[in-house]
């Protein structure tokens, strides 16, 4: 189990975090922690004016595959739509649930954990960057929302 679910390259992904840390400023902040296992994903964003993400940061304590579904997100994730990060997490889920091939496009990377689909019980680690990015959005798109009635 050991040698398959942990590559070479997910431990690699693993070290990278990009975007670590906190915004001093952000938006939107989403929150996910996986409850068999206790890895935790705090995502702060901001938006640009096109509802993409403009600012990204990322403070991911988890185990090696939550720490490598966050370091791929963290690759990609600046210029993204809520469409898309909707689409990668069922994309993901479907990946790791039924069979599915991932998330394509900008987030192709995290096919990458596709052997995390045989341990069911590390699913909701892989998922806690992705699930917290995509809350952070949510809420950063309700402030924009509020931004534009109040002008």
């Amino acid at each position: 189990m050991i040698d398959d679910l942990y590559s070479a390259r997910i431990l690699t992904l693993a070290a990278n975090l990009p975007h670590a840390g906190r915004l001093t400023d952000p938006e939107g902040t989403g929150d996910r922690t996986a409850k068999l296992c206790g890895s935790r994903a705090i995502v702060d964003v901001t938006l640009d004016a096109d509802g993409r993400v403009a600012g990204f940061a990322q403070d991911v304590k988890a185990c090696a595959l939550g720490q490598a579904a966050a370091g791929v997100l963290g690759e990609v994730v600046i210029g993204s739509t809520d469409a898309e990060l909707r689409a990668a997490r069922d994309a993901m889920l479907a990946m790791l649930k039924s069979g599915g091939d991932g998330p394509d496009g900008r987030f192709e990377g995290l096919r990458a954990l596709k052997q995390v689909a045989a341990y069911p019980a590390r699913h909701a680690s892989t998922m806690v960057a992705i699930e917290a990015t995509l809350e952070a959005v949510s809420q950063a798109r309700g402030v924009h929302a509020s931004r534009t009635a109040a002008a």
